[in-house]
């Protein structure tokens, strides 16, 4: 079984510099109370436009991000290349609202699947409907509620960006992962996925559909997309990951009244999460899957599955995956293995980025032991490269 704590694979294209900034980074995040005065300042300093660069783009950005045009990402792609890792390159802008701001971002999403065709180190393409459509409009069509002419006419312009995308990375041989969102958009999502995985997916996994095992719906959603695909004729693909809006999705809930929609503890969240990934392993000869996750003892149970099952580590149709700045202890040394392994790496313009930033050190803070395990294998690493040089 391959062992996560070695830091000398994982931390093999960091420099010092790099991993000092990393842990000082990291000793802030874990207390909740900076996270939460620091990211209410920088939604303001956002906002009002604060000249916040020389403080970011150094530290934060440079830590989660590959840069704010694809030019800039080279660099980060060059290193995941050199130790065997592919990217998901993520145009990561967040806030956008107008029709034509929507059209700009289906238009980075397509440069970026265009630079895939002469950069092997690009894995898949990535995008999230919120980039590319209304929030309130999503939300509206998943209620069920009755559309405006105008309204019918934007939510053709969403499934026709959608189309778009997931007709060039078709073209391009390259397959795209669709983001999952808050539950209250997420119905919306599944349809337009579910029709895109029918047009795209007959003969190969091009289009992956994101998971949220945190739901206590997914599970039986999974199973019921394999046995729909069988009737439908197409090759379902997956992204697995446990969820990403945990607290927001229960304040609603409590707030207007209804069941919560989440798992009610991380036990049973794991459990779920697990059983969809065996699931997927059992069921490997037409489901591509996508094994979206930080946590160690679900990364030893898919390689476990595997095992059983005699598949071997570079299996076409199985990938892990983690972000940009996080477990690089779990992806480098799982790439070292021979395992598909790829990084999130977001970019796009600082300011169009933060919402982003500011998600993922919430995120650091919130996932009990995430951010200790960061200090500890950062710590460890220095301490290893002091002690080799005396």
């Amino acid at each position: 079984m391959i062992s996560f704590d070695n830091t000398k694979v994982a931390f093999a294209d960091k420099t010092t510099s790099e991993l000092r900034k990393a842990y000082w980074m990291f000793l802030l995040v874990k207390r909740p109370f900076l996270v939460k005065i620091g990211s209410w300042f920088l939604n303001i300093a956002n906002r009002i436009k604060l000249p916040l660069r020389w403080a970011l783009k150094p530290t934060v950005f440079a830590h989660f991000c590959g840069g704010e045009t694809l030019e800039e990402c080279e660099t980060a792609l060059n290193k995941l290349s050199s130790s065997g890792l592919k990217a998901v390159l993520d145009y990561a802008a967040e806030g956008v609202q107008t029709e034509k701001e929507f059209d700009e971002a289906r238009d980075r999403i397509l440069a970026t699947i265009e630079m895939s065709k002469t950069n092997e180190s690009i894995g898949f393409a990535v995008f999230k409907f919120t980039g590319i459509a209304r929030f309130a409009l999503l939300e509206k069509q998943s209620n069920g509620e009755p559309l405006s002419q105008q309204e019918i006419a934007d939510y053709q312009r969403i499934k026709t960006r959608a189309r778009q995308i997931c007709e060039s990375a078709k073209d391009a041989g390259i397959p795209v992962m669709i983001d999952a969102e808050e539950t209250w958009i997420q119905t919306a999502i599944d349809e337009i996925v579910e029709e895109l995985m029918i047009k795209f997916n007959k003969e190969r996994h091009i289009v992956y559909h994101t998971l949220q095992m945190y739901r206590v719906d997914k599970l039986f959603y999974l199973k019921k997309l394999c046995a729909d695909s069988k009737k439908k004729g197409y090759l379902p693909a997956v992204k697995l990951v446990r969820g990403a809006y945990m607290e927001k999705e229960r304040e609603r809930a409590e707030k207007m009244s209804y069941a919560s929609p989440i798992q009610p503890d991380k036990i049973a969240t794991d459990a779920a999460f697990d059983e969809a990934v065996k699931f997927c392993i059992k069921n490997i000869e037409r489901i591509a899957l996508s094994v979206g996750t930080h946590n160690e003892k679900s990364c030893e149970e898919a390689m476990r599955f595997m095992s059983v099952r005699e598949l071997k580590n570079n299996h076409p149709l199985i990938s892990f995956s983690q972000l940009k700045g996080m477990s690089d202890h779990i992806s480098y040394n799982l790439a070292l293995e021979g395992y598909n392994v790829s990084k999130y790496l977001p970019y796009g313009p600082l300011r169009l980025v933060m919402p982003y930033l500011i998600r993922r050190a919430e995120e650091n803070t919130s996932v009990a032991g995430q951010t200790g395990r960061e200090l500890y294998l950062i710590k460890k690493e220095l301490k290893r490269r002091k002690t080799s040089k005396s």
